[in-house]
C-alpha cells in the first residue's frame, strides 16, 4: 500500500464510522446499548462539545456527521484525488489556525494537508476543540504512522512552511501581518444569500429555511441576506418556513432573538417578523443571529452585475435558473469534496507552495 492509498484508506474508515454511527443515533430506541468504545467515545465527545460550545447540540453535530460520512468513501476519495499530481507535493509543515463556527468547520483543511502528504500544524478554536481531536484520535488508531504527521498545540505556532487561517476581517489582518512572507490562504468574513422571484414553490422555500437555519445561521454557507423583487410577498415565504419555528426553543438563539430585537426597536427600524425570524431591510450581507437581511431588486441582469462586483462578500449564491453557479435550496450545507471555500482549491495550492 502507498503512502497516499495509506491515508485514503484512513478516511474512508473515518466515513465508515462516521455512517454506522449516525445510523446507531438515530434509531429511535432510546434505550439502545452498544459494546462498541468508539460509538461510546463519540458520545461522550458530542456531549463534552455541547457542554463547551451550547451552539453545538447533537443535532447539528450528527448532521455534520452523516454530511462527512456520505463524502468520504472509497469512490468519492479517490475520484476526487485522482485530478491532482500529489506525487509532486514536496512534504512541508502546514500551520492550520481554524475557525469554531460550526462543528468541524476546519475538517476539509486538515484532510486535504493529510492527502496531499503534508504535515499538520493544527492551532484549535476555543468554540471547537473537541470534536477534530476525536477524528484524529480515530484516524491515527487506523493509521498509525500518522500520528507523527500531526500535532496539535495552544502555543505559539513555530517551525511551518505553509499557512492556512480562517477568521474574520480583523484577525485576517492580524495573520496577514504575522504570515504574509509565508505562502499561505488567509480567509475573511463570507456569507451566503438567496436570490428571489416570487416563482419560488413552498418546498422550495421550505427548504431555504434550511439554508438559513442550520447551525443556526452561523456558518458562511448559511443564508444571511435575501434578494427580492420590489412586489415581492413575504407571506409566503414565512409561511414556508414556519415548520422550523421550534427553534426558537433553543435558548442561545432565542436569547440572540430577544437582544436583537429590542436594539431594533429602539432604534425604530422597519422589521417583518414571524416570532422566531426577524427579517430587516439592510444593504449588508452579514446579519445578526435570528435576522435575515432583506434588499430589493429592480432587474436580475442588474442584480447579477452587483453580485460579481462583491464576489468577495460571497460565499453561496442560492437561486432556482437565476445565476450561474446558484446552488439549490435547501443544499448550501451539503458541498461536495472539490467545494472549496472562497473557490480557493487548497489541495491545488499545497501541491505547489
Amino acid at each position: 500500500m502507498t503512502e497516499l492509498e495509506l491515508r485514503l484508506e484512513a478516511f474512508v474508515k473515518l466515513g465508515d464510522l462516521f455512517r454506522e454511527f449516525c445510523e446507531f443515533s438515530n434509531n429511535n430506541d432510546q434505550y439502545q446499548e452498544t459494546d462498541n468504545v468508539w460509538f461510546m467515545e463519540m458520545d461522550k465527545t458530542i456531549d463534552l462539545a455541547g457542554h463547551k460550545n451550547g451552539w453545538f447540540i447533537k443535532e447539528n453535530i450528527l448532521f455534520c456527521f452523516e454530511k462527512w460520512g456520505n463524502l468520504l468513501t472509497h469512490k468519492n476519495l479517490a475520484h476526487w484525488v485522482s485530478g491532482y499530481d500529489i506525487k509532486q507535493n514536496t512534504p512541508k509543515t502546514v500551520a492550520l489556525i481554524m475557525a469554531g463556527n460550526i462543528p468541524l468547520v476546519g475538517f476539509h483543511d486538515f484532510m486535504v494537508t493529510m492527502l496531499t502528504g503534508n504535515k499538520a500544524l493544527i492551532k484549535l478554536s476555543s468554540n471547537d476543540n473537541i470534536l477534530l481531536p476525536f477524528v484524529i484520535k480515530y484516524i491515527t488508531h487506523t493509521a498509525p504512522s500518522l500520528k507523527e504527521q500531526i500535532k496539535v498545540t495552544e502555543g505559539t505556532l513555530e517551525d511551518f512552511d505553509v499557512v492556512i487561517a480562517t477568521g474574520s476581517d480583523n484577525t485576517a489582518r492580524y495573520f496577514e501581518h504575522y504570515f504574509g512572507n509565508k505562502p499561505n490562504i488567509i480567509r475573511r468574513n463570507r456569507n451566503s444569500l438567496a436570490v428571489l422571484t416570487g416563482a419560488e414553490t413552498n418546498e422550495d422555500l421550505q427548504a431555504l429555511g434550511e439554508d438559513i437555519f442550520r447551525y443556526y445561521g452561523l456558518g458562511c454557507r448559511s443564508v444571511s441576506k435575501l434578494f427580492v423583487p420590489k412586489d415581492y410577498n413575504f407571506n409566503t415565504f414565512f409561511e414556508s418556513i414556519y415548520p422550523y419555528n421550534p427553534i426558537i426553543n433553543q435558548i442561545k438563539y432565542s436569547n440572540n432573538y430577544d437582544y436583537n430585537k429590542a436594539v431594533y426597536l429602539m432604534s425604530e427600524f422597519k422589521l417583518l417578523d414571524n416570532g422566531f425570524l426577524m427579517l430587516k431591510e439592510d444593504q449588508s450581507y452579514s446579519s445578526p443571529i435570528a435576522t435575515v437581511f432583506y434588499e430589493y431588486y429592480d432587474t436580475l441582469e442588474a442584480l447579477a452585475s452587483k453580485l460579481r462586483a462583491e464576489q468577495e462578500k460571497i460565499q453561496c449564491v442560492v437561486g432556482k435558473g437565476i445565476m450561474d453557479n446558484e446552488i439549490s435550496f435547501g443544499q448550501t450545507q451539503n458541498p461536495s469534496l472539490s467545494d472549496y471555500a472562497d473557490g480557493v482549491d487548497t489541495m491545488e495550492f499545497l501541491i505547489n507552495a
